[in-house]
């Protein structure tokens, strides 16, 4: 493809390339260009959803889980993304992460943001279109049953998420 301008929303914050390669998979940007280190590269085919980050096409738009390893920029310029850095705010950890560690749901925490993500785009799923609590737990299988943990937190996981939902009014009626 080559250079391209480059203009997208990363945890509420502008960035701005003039020219910048546009095939350049954005987990690389992430990581080695503006120093956002929680995004995780691990297969590098988008199989086991280590680098899951959340991207809308515009504000308030329904938040996509994104996996960053075969994410060029070009298809992630003009988008707003949300990566684990940008889950907390004002130093207050986001509801997620606060379960993630009640739950003891980190273990090694390599997988960990990839899951946070694509709870954290379910979460936004929700709030549009709540489900009925017995569907809660087919929810979550949908949302992170996809993806690979080698410390097999599995468990902890969707304990964590499923408390979150439950414990959130208007998500699951």
């Amino acid at each position: 493809m080559g250079n391209i301008a480059l203009s997208l929303t990363i945890n509420d914050e502008l960035i701005v390339r003039e020219s910048i390669d546009g095939d350049m998979w954005l987990n690389d940007f992430l990581r080695n260009e503006i120093g956002l280190t929680g995004t995780k590269f691990c297969c590098g085919i988008a199989v086991c959803r280590v680098c899951t980050v959340a991207a809308a096409r515009i504000p308030g738009a329904l938040l996509v889980p994104t996996r960053t390893c075969t994410t060029p920029l070009s298809a992630a310029n003009g988008k707003i993304i949300t990566t684990v850095e940008g889950l907390s705010k004002s130093g207050e950890l986001h509801p997620l992460q606060h379960a993630f560690l009640k739950n003891f749901s980190f273990q090694c925490g390599y997988s960990a943001p990839g899951f946070l993500m694509a709870a954290y785009c379910l979460l936004d799923r929700l709030k549009r279109s709540p489900i009925a609590k017995s569907a809660v737990d087919a929810a979550i299988e949908d949302a992170v049953g996809q993806h690979i943990c080698r410390c097999t937190g599995y468990v902890r996981y969707h304990r964590a998420i499923r408390e979150v939902i439950l414990d959130t009014p208007g998500l699951a009626i």
